[in-house]
């Protein structure tokens, strides 16, 4: 498949991108959750300044990412803990 050519507008600006058919979709939506993101933050701090809304939505945004990745750490390492107890568990099991 060959990529597809469109513009996402953020901010009151148009990027050109190439992506894929399956990417188009998704990057799509990125570009609406932005623009609300940065509708909400401008109500919410009175500030108008772009360039100062998204460094704002960027900073808040990775540190969402990295709390979910820790809590996603933690939930795979309490996982793996039960798999192994699983595993413990079964391996004293004898079948007749």
């Amino acid at each position: 498949m060959s990529d597809l050519s469109i513009k996402i507008r953020v901010a009151d600006r148009d990027y050109p991108m190439r992506v894929s058919p399956q990417d188009e979709e998704r990057l799509r939506m990125a570009g609406r959750l932005l623009n609300e993101r940065l509708k909400e933050f401008r109500e919410q701090y009175g500030i108008q300044d772009k360039q100062d809304l998204l460094a704002m939505i960027a900073l808040s945004t990775m540190a969402d990412r990295l709390k979910v990745s820790k809590e996603k750490d933690g939930t795979d390492a309490a996982l793996t803990e039960r798999l192994a107890r699983l595993d413990e568990l079964l391996s004293g099991v004898v079948l007749v």
